[in-house]
C-alpha cells in the first residue's frame, strides 16, 4: 500500500515535469521528406489538444487483438495529446475492462506488457522520459482499478518506432502499446 501512496504522490511531479521539459529536436535532414522543426514550446498545445480531443481515436492506449479477443473488448486504437503522459477519461472504461480480465477475467495471472511511445520530436532522452510516463501513467490506473502490481511491467520505446510525419501521423505515433508478457 505504502508503494502505490508513493506513485500517487510522484505521478502528479512527473506530469509537470514531463509536461514542461521539452528540447526543440535537431533540424531536419532533408526538408522534404522530415518533419518540420517543431518543439513543444512552438506548438500550440490549446490547439493541438482541441484537435486531438475532437477526434474519435485521439485517446492512449493501443490494444494487442490477443488481448481484445480474449477480454472480449471492441477494436481499440487510441492515442496520447501532445506532450501529454495522461489517458484521456474516455480511455478509463477500457482500461477497467482491461484490468478486470487480467485480474479476474480470462487472462488473470497473465503478465499486462505496457510500452510507452512518442513522436518523432524532441530529443532522444525526452521521448524515453514521455514515452516511460505513458506507459507508467496508464500502468499506475490499472492497478488502482484491481490489477496486481506484479501482473504489470512498462517500458519505453520513445520516439525509436515513431514514423509520423506530421500532426495526424504524430498523434498515432503517441501511444502505450498494452501486450501479453
Amino acid at each position: 500500500m505504502h508503494k502505490n501512496t508513493l506513485l500517487a504522490l510522484l505521478l502528479p511531479a512527473v506530469s509537470v515535469l514531463v509536461a514542461c521539459g521539452g528540447s526543440p529536436p535537431p533540424p531536419a535532414k532533408n526538408a522534404e521528406t522530415a518533419p518540420t522543426n517543431t518543439s513543444a514550446k512552438t506548438e500550440d498545445p490549446k490547439a493541438v489538444e482541441a484537435a486531438v480531443q475532437a477526434s474519435p481515436t485521439a485517446s492512449a492506449v493501443n490494444i494487442d487483438p490477443a488481448i481484445t479477443k480474449a477480454c472480449g473488448l471492441g477494436a481499440a486504437e487510441t492515442y496520447f495529446a501532445f506532450d501529454s503522459a495522461r489517458p484521456r477519461p474516455e480511455d478509463g472504461k477500457i482500461l477497467e475492462k482491461v484490468a478486470t480480465c487480467f485480474a479476474s477475467g480470462p487472462l488473470k495471472g497473465r503478465t499486462l506488457k505496457l510500452v510507452g511511445h512518442s513522436d518523432p520530436r524532441g530529443t532522444d532522452e525526452y521521448n524515453m522520459t514521455l514515452g516511460l510516463a505513458r506507459a507508467d501513467s496508464v500502468g499506475n490506473y490499472v492497478k488502482t482499478h484491481g490489477l496486481p502490481e506484479k501482473q504489470v511491467q512498462t517500458s519505453s520505446r520513445g520516439k525509436l518506432d515513431a514514423s509520423g510525419t506530421d500532426e495526424p501521423s504524430w498523434a498515432k505515433d503517441r501511444r502505450v502499446d498494452l501486450a501479453l508478457e
